[in-house]
């Protein structure tokens, strides 16, 4: 970001990442969880709305949603209080999620990674992020791209959910009778057999396609996070 401030602008940029703690909820039960300190009315917002609050005289904020599409928050906590906090909300019921637990669902929801579905190769529309772009306000880096993208209808690749037979390994190639049509970014095991995220090009289909990934057999579903247009 500092490449593109301005001394006009007056703002000034600080790593502030060791100061707080975030700890994400998931489930519908949270607003049960934190309903001590807060209204109904408040808890129910939608998305993207946050607000300054106190948990057992703890200053916070909450931000409704947690980056997966699910209902739940996220806490924003200074780091010396995140302890209490974290024993006030398991003493509530709250259950500890692993990192290998977050991932399956992280999959499982389709929210991309950096370094595997999130990467230069490919742009926020073939993604599926359409909720994270504005096509009417000003200026801003890649906009144009994007908007070029957007009205010629040049998004040669979509993010999409693709149910399996058997594991399959990020890299590994999808094809449609032989020919590639793909490639596979993610991949975790349910209790209905795997669930791989991978691209598949625009012309080759989309959801309901069926897709061979080296020996296993597969279909494209859609994904709770992204959207496509």
């Amino acid at each position: 970001m500092d490449r593109f401030l301005f001394p006009m602008d007056k703002v000034e940029l600080a790593n502030i990442s060791s100061k707080y703690a975030i700890f994400s909820l998931f489930g519908a039960k949270t607003p049960n969880l934190l309903a001590e300190w807060l209204e109904e009315e408040i808890l129910c917002q939608p998305e993207g709305n946050h607000l300054a609050m106190e948990i057992e005289n703890i200053n916070l904020f909450l931000g409704v949603g947690n980056g997966l599409a699910l209902p739940g928050y996220n806490l924003i906590i200074p780091q010396e209080k995140a302890g209490e906090i974290w024993q006030i909300l398991t003493a509530k019921g709250a259950l500890p999620m692993g990192n290998k637990a977050y991932e399956k669902l992280r999959i499982l929801q389709g929210r991309p990674k950096p370094d595997a579905e999130l990467t230069e190769d490919y742009n926020p529309l073939e993604v599926g992020l359409w909720q994270t772009i504005s096509f009417e306000k000003g200026c801003y880096i890649g906009q144009e791209t994007i908007a070029r993208l957007n009205t010629y209808q040049g998004i040669k690749q979509k993010l999409w959910g693709i149910r399996v037979n058997q594991p399959v390994m990020p890299g590994a190639i999808v094809t449609v009778a032989g020919v590639k049509v793909g490639v596979i970014t993610s991949y975790t095991d349910t209790e209905n057999g795997g669930l791989a995220l991978g691209y598949i090009r625009t012309k080759a289909g989309d959801v309901g396609l069926k897709v061979e990934i080296e020996e296993a057999k597969g279909e494209v579903v859609k994904l709770p996070f992204v959207t496509h247009q």
